[in-house]
């Protein structure tokens, strides 16, 4: 199981009120909902191994350099700190509990990787593109990592839940080719394309004016890929609509960026935080867990953490 750490935790701190404190009076809702979602998902879907993955870099160089505009409107008006780097708008309540979330993983001995220079969604898809033994669940609230569902050479889902973990959605390229409209045989990659082609607001990216999901999925079913159909365009084929040709071969230079923005790495340096993801059978560090969750005030949601990994004792 690779959790999208980021995803999860903005997902908890939102979700849960803010009054949720700390004996000291600081927030905890997100540290205490993260834990409580990692239980759940532990006692849902039963992992034997499990990465919670982050976001060394949540605005990469390699991504940005290609389209300026990639995340730019999440960076905070405070712009850029000492070193030149973006600083991504999160509320302030949230930063010092990441910390928190961090040094509970580590006492709990559950794992965590990320690499150099790139997304959580890199790590993601360079460790689900790796698995060559067991099944993975990748658990995000983000649709870009739908371009990771695989079948080959092990099955790879994604538990969406962009809704909430109560209406969470079990992904693999059948669902996505059905609710999506794109060749279920490559399903990850044509959801990519649709992506590139129909933009997302959400993350900066244009896509090709005039050409939305339905028809942007449409288009990639017709000519199955996406190089088929800007070969299609540029050498003005008429099965191609009209406005759409246009506006395919107006795009060249952007698509050709997307292909980088979009597509998720599957070869990032990647370093974790353990020697092994195999999820605990005792808590790493019992007298440092324990202080944690007087500190915090999360005793009982280590507690069901405990019971969800049958740690001794429950």
């Amino acid at each position: 199981m690779l959790l999208d750490g980021a995803s999860l935790w903005f997902r908890s701190f939102y979700a849960l009120p803010e009054k949720m404190t700390a004996p000291d009076g600081r927030p905890v809702n997100a540290v205490r909902g993260f834990i409580d979602t990692i239980a759940s998902l532990v006692t849902r879907e039963q992992p034997t191994r499990l990465v919670v993955c982050l976001d060394l870099d949540w605005r990469p160089a390699f991504r940005t350099d290609l389209i300026p505009s990639y995340k730019a409107h999440r960076v905070a008006e405070s712009a850029d700190d000492a070193a030149g780097t973006d600083i991504e708008e999160v509320p302030d309540t949230l930063t010092p509990q990441v910390t928190m979330i961090l040094d509970v993983l580590a006492a709990a001995g559950i794992a965590t990787s990320g690499a150099d220079g790139c997304e959580a969604d890199d790590v993601i898809g360079t460790l689900a593109f790796a698995e060559a033994v067991d099944p993975v669940i990748v658990v995000s609230g983000d649709r870009d990592l739908l371009q990771v569902v695989a079948e080959d050479p092990v099955p790879v889902r994604v538990l969406y839940v962009g809704r909430g973990l109560a209406k969470a959605e079990m992904m693999g390229p059948a669902e996505v080719a059905e609710k999506y409209g794109v060749p279920e045989a490559r399903a990850g990659v044509a959801y990519a394309e649709m992506s590139m082609l129909r933009g997302d607001p959400s993350d900066g990216l244009p896509g090709v004016p005039g050409i939305g999901e339905k028809t942007a999925a449409t288009l990639i079913t017709s000519f199955g890929t996406l190089d088929a159909l800007e070969q299609a365009a540029l050498q003005g084929d008429s099965s191609v609509p009209t406005r759409s040709r246009n506006a395919l071969a107006a795009a060249t230079d952007y698509l050709s960026a997307a292909r980088t923005v979009v597509a998720v790495r599957t070869d990032a340096a990647t370093t974790g935080s353990l020697d092994t993801d195999v999820l605990p059978t005792e808590p790493a560090d019992p007298g440092r867990l324990a202080e944690l969750g007087a500190e915090l005030g999360i005793g009982a949601s280590l507690g069901r953490l405990s019971k969800a990994l049958g740690w001794p004792g429950n």
